[in-house]
């Protein structure tokens, strides 16, 4: 006798106030029917969750200039690529509180309601804050807008927000939109629009390494690939670039730190996140890294000065060439998966000798004040384009060059190669 496969459960926490929010609450429905999962939406107040994780409030106001430009643009883009319209209200981030609390009033099934206030608040316009705003979105959903209202206040209400919240920070959630798949052993927590494909693959039990093949034709627009050593989404994102890329990109070594100093943020942002988002963050690279097929293991010296391994990349040219970049990569992995010390000349000197270099010639040469001043031009011309972080891959495309930061922005970086070209690849 067949026994029925239990129904997967899907959490998906919102809150009207988040763009990438808005963005998922499009899809999130789709996705639950082709996997065949029991969608469970939960509204909950963000501004609750930021202040239990010494969040700020607007985090816009904490970016650089150069993040925060990245930032609306990227918002912009994930709603292309969804499909769906989206305007930056004036004065965002507005006060949904109100219109959490009118959700609840109404009661499940939550979605459709939901989908009125959001695209109130992200295409609209409207102001979500106030009573008229208020009024109209649930009048024109087919509510008693006036019964609606005079319940928001009530107590039980109130105090369903609350709990629905602290809910949701003991769960585990840190920003929205979050997506928690109830599954054995444990729940899974993804985190963010552009998770969206890691959670299907996880409710249609798909395993570690079995993204679909996306195939891509050669890029088309010159791609610019900044990237230091330091950071495990570097490596992630340059083991993948010399797939899709390799010698059609410009490869550009860069004192991450500096370029850190130079931007005004801090030197090691990983070390700023919350708890929660740290356990979510290492275990989004482990995802990553399987789903890439590449080897990892967080080290056990983090952060790692980096200083000499990318002067030595200078001074052996490679990053010029695929042959070269053999040295790139191995140094990548010398780190990240193999836990060696790159900080290390003689480590250094290892890690080239293995690969039929002259290890001992180049950290002589990166000691060299040409090696030197090398770094300093390569990190310089990466603030002066715009980079923040890394791995960065800036398209040059004819009404100007388009900034990516992230390995989960390199697809969009490759396809935005693809469809565009400026300047002949050479």
């Amino acid at each position: 006798m067949l026994t029925a496969m239990p129904t997967p459960a899907l959490r998906f926490y919102f809150d009207f106030s988040c763009p990438y929010a808005y963005v998922a609450s499009t899809g999130i429905e789709a996705l639950a029917q082709r996997t065949g999962a029991a969608l469970d939406p939960r509204p909950i107040l963000l501004g609750g969750v930021f202040r239990a994780r010494a969040t700020p409030q607007n985090l816009s106001e904490t970016l650089s200039p150069a993040k925060a430009r990245h930032n609306l643009t990227d918002i912009h883009r994930q709603a292309a690529r969804a499909g769906v319209p989206i305007t930056m209200p004036k004065g965002h981030p507005i006060r949904t509180v109100e219109a959490l609390r009118a959700l609840l009033v109404v009661g499940p099934p939550f979605m459709p309601l939901a989908h009125a206030l959001f695209r109130a608040y992200w295409v609209d316009g409207i102001d979500l804050s106030s009573r008229a705003g208020l009024h109209r979105v649930l009048s024109e959903a087919g509510h008693d807008a006036d019964a609606v209202l005079a319940k928001i206040s009530d107590p039980a209400i109130k105090q369903d927000l609350r709990e629905r919240t602290e809910e949701a920070i003991t769960a585990g959630v840190f920003g929205v939109p979050t997506c928690v798949v109830m599954s054995d052993p444990e729940p899974q927590l993804f985190w963010g629009v552009d998770r969206l494909g890691m959670v299907e693959r996880c409710l249609t039990g798909a395993s570690a390494g079995s993204s679909p093949a996306v195939t891509h034709e050669p890029p088309r627009a010159r791609v610019d690939v900044y990237f230091d050593y330091a950071s495990p989404f570097a490596y992630l994102g340059c083991h993948r670039a010399e797939q899709l890329l390799g010698d059609s990109a410009r490869w550009h070594p860069m004192l991450l730190g500096a370029v850190f100093k130079q931007v005004g943020m801090v030197d090691v942002p990983m070390f700023t996140l919350s708890a929660a988002k740290r356990r979510h963050t290492q275990l989004d690279l482990e995802r990553q890294a399987a789903e890439s097929g590449a080897p990892y293991r967080f080290p056990t010296r983090f952060p790692m000065r980096t200083v000499l391994a990318l002067r030595v990349t200078l001074a052996a040219r490679a990053h010029e060439t695929r042959e070269g970049r053999r040295l790139v990569h191995a140094l990548f992995r010398a780190y990240w998966a193999d836990d060696r010390d790159i900080s290390d000349p003689a480590e250094l000197t290892r890690i080239a000798d293995e690969l039929g270099l002259d290890g001992a010639g180049l950290v002589a040469a990166a000691g060299e004040p040409s090696a030197k001043q090398a770094l300093f031009a390569t990190t310089n011309a990466a603030v002066e384009a715009g980079v923040f972080g890394a791995p960065t891959f800036v398209v040059h495309t004819p009404t100007g060059p388009e900034l990516f930061w992230g390995a989960d922005r390199l697809e969009l970086a490759v396809e935005t190669a693809e469809t565009n070209h400026d300047v002949a690849l050479t």
